[in-house]
């Protein structure tokens, strides 16, 4: 049994998983040792295959003496582009080429390449039953390329243009012969294809060149007499006479109108200057007249000497107005030699228009010569693109054949790849290697053994849980605050002793509340120990059962008292040192499973948490003698602490989910008690009645199946086998 209700949802216990594949963990490494052992013997058999490279670089190359031009132009060919790579890797495969190297290795005569003339007796059927074509058909030579090609790999390198060859064979000299081999006839091919180039090159362009000779002179001849019948005389070897003499005007009357134009304008600046009375002596023109310089530093003296003079003389001494009369002489004087600089000045202006006017005539005159030289140079400029473009063709065509000529030589025309790295003969096999395929075997072995035993527990319901179990422990805890008040139902107690009541036994009402709750008597005798007989309801039978079937709530019931619950108490630890992880509640009245397993009596248990005066985690204890765990009676008052019972169910969800086993001792309870602990049905229901009274146990019985339980198991002192009672059929 999974121990899981058809309706609730469910979650892959992880844990269990684990602990199936750990428990069959002999028989895992048996099989993975013998699945090692067939892949060790399978590499052992098979023939050993080897592999070597050759390594070619697609590079373009130049004679040893060719020109610098001639190595740039190579380089700048179309081999860098990817897909010349590619079309070398095709060359490389191509037939011509294979049956070369097969025709130079003799491969025709060895067996390895003509396995179809010796056959297999698969081979043979295969072909008689028509599913395979028979390869004797084929000729000799297509079976030996087929066999060469199957064995064959070129490709390129990424990001590279290098070109690899690998070869696999039985023989390791023959694995590294054949890429070597190709690898040279692979270059033999391009130097000839090259020399061929060159030699059909040679041959094509000497007739080419001597007729390209005659045209160019007679098109340099016609150059000449059209330039000389013309008068187009050229100057500097670009630009004819007319067009050089009309720059050259252009040129001067530029210059002319700008020096017409500065005169003008200093012409003005010192006219502005005498019109408006303003000091001339900042002009440039002004400034470099030595005249006015002299005049000016003698007026600065006559100041100087008036200054020095008025500060003893009065202004009407004759001296004053001797050099006040000097002083305006030679301003006099200034004003005169300024006009005489601004007479020059438009001097320079006028003759400056006048040689402007010239010029423009001349240019007049020169343009209307070069334009009758303009139209000649059409026909000049016809005659010398004819005569470049001859011109230049010969000379192209003359470097190619000086190029084609020094080519002519085998040794001078390499290839355009060079090899970079050659097979050697390898020492270790590249198939099979032994290590690795048996570690591969042997993990893939454990790996499938392991997900064959996890699929067996999960189709068998065994690893599968509640998945709500985790969101009620938070639940629990919270629900322990709030307040209910359950009706609690009695039970009958067992016939003929008298026994403490269940804790789910207690009722509670609203008039009773007030009532103190006297405290249970203590069983102060331990339970006569009694020789257990191999019968089928003992304690280890019982816990075999609750082992086999996973149930994950049992609900113990002690119709007789606190020696059904020493029983229930064995059957906990039985199950604990077992390696189960197996919790005890006690929901008896006289707290006796808390007494034979906590050390401390005032340990807090399940009152004080429906009471709202524990948290959950305090509650949970060790046992002293086992490593089960327990939930002890606890301290708080009884009777409030039942009016929350309904939230018992959320309780033992929770600890269901954390829990291999949650075991209930209810002491002598009924079904009516029972039914308050847990919403399923799809529990197990033990009554421990160590000493069986027939009377007891079928009434017990008769009451839980009419309540909807359907599995009863009956545990007495006795060990035996379990016998499971009352099942629905």
């Amino acid at each position: 049994m999974s121990g899981v209700a058809r309706d609730q949802d469910v979650d892959i216990d992880l844990g269990q998983l684990v602990r199936a594949v750990w428990a069959r963990r002999l028989r895992i490494l048996t099989i993975t040792l013998v699945g090692a052992g067939v892949a060790f013997a399978g590499a052992k058999i098979m023939s050993p295959q080897y592999r070597s490279e050759t390594r070619i670089l697609i590079e373009p190359r130049a004679a040893a003496f060719a020109s610098t031009q001639q190595a740039n132009d190579a380089s700048a060919g179309p081999l860098m582009d990817e897909l010349n790579i590619a079309s070398q890797v095709q060359l490389l495969q191509s037939a011509d080429l294979l049956k070369k190297v097969i025709n130079d290795l003799k491969l025709y005569n060895l067996p390895e390449f003509d396995d179809a003339a010796s056959g297999s007796a698969m081979s043979s059927i295969l072909v008689k039953l028509h599913l395979k074509k028979n390869p004797l058909e084929n000729p000799p030579e297509e079976r030996v390329i087929d066999a060469f090609v199957e064995r064959l790999q070129v490709y390129q390198v990424p990001g590279s243009r290098v070109i690899g060859i690998t070869f696999t064979s039985k023989d390791p000299k023959l694995a590294a012969a054949i890429p070597n081999a190709m690898a040279n006839v692979y270059l033999s091919t391009q130097s000839g294809a090259k020399l061929d180039s060159n030699s059909e090159a040679t041959r094509w362009l000497e007739p080419e060149i001597e007729g390209l000779r005659q045209k160019v002179s007679e098109a340099e001849r016609k150059v000449a007499e059209y330039r000389t019948s013309h008068g187009l005389l050229q100057t500097n070897g670009t630009t004819t006479f007319p067009a050089q003499q009309l720059n050259d005007i252009s040129a001067e009357l530029t210059r002319v109108r700008g020096d017409k134009a500065n005169a003008e304008a200093r012409a003005q600046a010192v006219r502005n200057a005498l019109s408006s009375g303003e000091a001339s002596d900042t002009l440039p023109d002004i400034m470099s007249s030595q005249a006015i310089q002299r005049l000016k530093g003698t007026e600065s003296g006559l100041q100087s000497q008036i200054s020095d003079l008025q500060t003893s003389l009065l202004n009407n001494h004759p001296r004053l107005k001797s050099l006040r009369a000097q002083l305006s002489d030679i301003r006099t004087q200034i004003r005169q030699e300024t006009q005489k600089i601004l007479a020059s000045i438009e001097n320079e202006s006028k003759v400056a228009d006048l040689r402007a006017s010239e010029l423009e005539r001349q240019s007049e005159t020169v343009q209307a010569t070069s334009a009758r030289a303009g139209e000649d140079e059409v026909g000049l400029n016809a005659l010398e693109r004819e005569a470049n473009a001859q011109r230049q063709l010969l000379e192209t065509y003359l470097v190619r054949y000086r190029e084609a000529a020094s080519r002519a030589d085998s040794n001078s025309s390499p290839a355009d790849a060079r090899i970079v790295s050659r097979a050697v003969e390898p020492v270790d096999p590249y198939f099979p290697k032994v290590v690795p395929i048996v570690v591969v075997a042997a993990v893939a072995t454990l790996i499938m053994s392991a997900i064959v035993i996890m699929l067996a527990e999960l189709f068998s319901g065994r690893a599968l849980r509640p998945t709500d179990a985790a969101s009620e422990t938070i639940e629990a805890e919270a629900v322990v605050e709030e307040k209910h008040t359950p009706q609690a139902a009695p039970i009958a107690a067992a016939a003929g002793k008298p026994v403490q009541p269940s804790m789910l036994a207690v009722v509670v009402d609203e008039e009773d509340a007030i009532e103190d709750v006297k405290a249970a008597e203590e069983v102060e005798d331990e339970p006569e120990d009694e020789p257990e007989d191999e019968n089928e309801f003992s304690v280890a039978s019982v816990a075999d059962y609750l082992t086999g079937s996973r149930a994950p709530l049992a609900i113990a019931i002690s119709p007789t008292g606190d020696n059904g619950s020493a029983a229930t108490v064995s059957l906990t630890r039985m199950l604990a040192d077992a390696g189960h992880r197996v919790i005890l509640i006690d929901m008896t009245g006289s707290g006796y499973p808390t007494e034979l397993m906590v050390e401390d009596p005032a340990a807090l248990g399940v009152t004080d948490l429906l009471c709202g005066e524990a948290a959950f985690g305090d509650t949970i204890h060790g046992d002293r003698l086992s490593d089960a765990h327990l939930i002890p009676q606890g301290q708080s008052d009884v009777r409030r602490a039942m009016r929350g019972v309904d939230r018992l169910s959320l309780l033992l969800d929770a600890l269901a989910a954390a829990y291999d086993l949650v075991v209930v001792e209810c002491g002598s309870a009924d079904v009516a008690g029972v039914s308050r602990l847990t919403r399923s049905r799809d529990i197990e229901i033990i009554l421990s009645l160590p000493e069986v009274e027939e009377t007891i146990f079928v009434a017990l019985m008769t009451e839980f199946q009419a309540a909807g339980y359907e599995r009863v198991v009956l545990m007495s002192g006795g060990e035996g086998a379990e016998q499971t009672l009352g099942r629905a059929a």
